[in-house]
């Protein structure tokens, strides 16, 4: 007879599958296969703080833990799906007009990378202020009845309170180490940004804005340089690995550009290590390589994790830093000189030139992140989620981009997955230095270091990024590799 632990271990890994089932079907722009409202329909009884009460009472602290935040992510999903659905309702309708075309909040990105130009941008800055006014109360209320949740039902003291339980992380101790290391690096990225923006748009870097930041960081200048006629192409680099992407068990690339498919690429886990869902829309050049090798070291890494861990350790994580890591790992590979020269045919001096940009385009996005993290710990830290004056000022401070304070809840992603991206990839930089120290500089080209890269995709989601480190001989957590990789870079600006 199954047991109670396990009737509850299935439960949770099915609901798991119905919503990123949903997910999927929404970002292809097809209609997801029950209605939203129908996820949780027959489920009330198991989504009641009984079932909570009994997952306390499990024995095994990693078990209990993963269990009690797959449930708690549900029992809050349930409750906010109508304020997320109303919020998506009027988020889909809401456009800027500029210069007599509509541009979605959707459209925004691609359209900022390919096509626009910086007067276009200035518009579009006017023109989304009163848009994110409009939309702030629908935001407002979903993130005041989270917390109202987490705290009156589920006994957290607050939202940090939350996440530090779920991700076993303390982010009063991040906040220093984040905020420290942005300040280590400012004198390395202001002066190799504000060339690059003179250089780029004949501006300072004071006259430009968010939206001036994604047409730059797109790394559009260098396009046509760009060789591939198509992403599919690329995939045969992984055969030196003995990975064929097209023809992984379990991987599917959705790779189009159906009309009403979002824009982001992304990957969907429905089930590891056995149905994994890469989808990505091409908008031309560099920016798609970066995007399809990033979601491919989500979706790589997740097939090839070990059917032989329980569902708990492979399907109920409650971090996926270690995910981000392998995806930053693939993403920074695929503009990585030897890659560039030996893969690509490009040029020594276009390879150089397009991987010095890269470096500081990445530093750019790592500052960005780290500005986000403490901006949104500092909201939640106060309860003054409202107010959006230390995010626009905190993003202005450390990417040197000016920021909409009325668009902060906007750029807000859930359970400070910012920090997540910075941890990712600081933990990918001790990587790439230990696959570069044993393999050599052109790494990526040896079988071994495929050898390896699965070994450690094996392990899947089991451990934290911190333990991996440690149980896979690595050292501990050290942005040491990742500012040598930056200064090493830019060193010549």
């Amino acid at each position: 007879m199954i047991s109670e632990l396990s009737r509850m271990v299935n439960t949770l890994h099915h609901l798991n599958y119905r919503v990123n089932m949903e997910a999927l079907a929404l970002w292809q722009g097809q209609k997801p296969p029950f209605e939203a409202y129908r996820i949780y329909e027959g489920f009330d009884e198991f989504l009641h703080l009984d079932t909570l009460a009994k997952i306390e009472d499990i024995p095994d602290p990693f078990v209990k833990s993963r269990l009690r935040h797959a449930f708690i992510d549900h029992y809050l999903q349930r409750a906010l799906h109508p304020h997320e659905m109303e919020m998506r309702t009027w988020m889909r309708g809401a456009a800027a007009h500029v210069k007599g075309r509509k541009i979605y909040f959707g459209q925004i990105i691609p359209w900022c990378q390919k096509s626009s130009t910086y007067e276009e941008r200035q518009v579009l800055q006017k023109e989304t202020g009163p848009l994110c006014k409009f939309l702030k109360p629908f935001a407002l209320n979903y993130w005041e009845l989270l917390m109202k949740l987490l705290k009156r039902d589920l006994g957290f003291l607050n939202y940090v309170d939350y996440c530090a339980r779920k991700k076993h992380t303390d982010y009063a101790a991040a906040y220093e180490m984040v905020r420290a290391l942005l300040e280590e690096t400012d004198e390395l990225y202001f002066p190799a940004m504000e060339a690059w923006s003179r250089e780029r748009f004949g501006r300072p870097l004071a006259d430009l804005t968010r939206f001036d930041a994604i047409c730059l960081l797109g790394l559009g200048e260098f396009d046509t340089l760009y060789p591939c006629s198509s992403l599919e192409e690329t995939e045969g680099f992984f055969r030196r690995w003995e990975i064929d992407p097209a023809r992984t068990s379990g991987l599917h690339l959705l790779i189009g550009r159906e009309e009403d498919r979002s824009t982001q690429a992304m990957c969907f886990i429905l089930e590891v290590p056995e149905e994994v869902y890469v989808l990505v829309k091409p908008e031309g050049g560099w920016v798609d390589l970066e995007s399809f090798w990033h979601e491919l070291g989500h979706g790589l890494s997740a097939v090839h994790t070990s059917s032989r861990l329980s569902v708990v350790e492979r399907d109920l994580a409650t971090s996926f830093r270690l995910s981000e890591a392998y995806a930053f790992l693939l993403q920074n590979m695929s503009l990585s000189p030897p890659v560039l020269e030996d893969y690509l045919a490009l040029s020594e001096a276009d390879a150089l030139r397009i991987s010095r940009y890269k470096a500081l385009k990445d530093l750019s996005i790592f500052r960005r992140y780290g500005a986000k993290f403490l901006a949104e710990y500092e909201m939640f830290s106060s309860g003054r989620i409202e107010d959006g004056t230390g995010y626009a000022e905190k993003m202005r401070r450390y990417t040197g981009f000016y920021y909409q304070p009325e668009s902060h809840l906007f750029d807000l992603v859930p359970e400070f997955y910012s920090l997540d991206y910075v941890l990712g990839w600081l933990t990918e930089a001790i990587l790439e230095r230990h696959l570069r120290e044993r393999f050599g500089p052109a790494w990526m080209f040896t079988p071994r270091a495929g050898e390896l890269l699965k070994a450690w995709w094996r392990q899947g989601n089991r451990y934290d990024v911190e333990t991996f480190l440690s149980e896979n001989g690595l050292g501990t957590m050290d942005p040491g590799p990742l500012t040598d990789r930056w200064a090493e870079a830019l060193k010549s600006w």
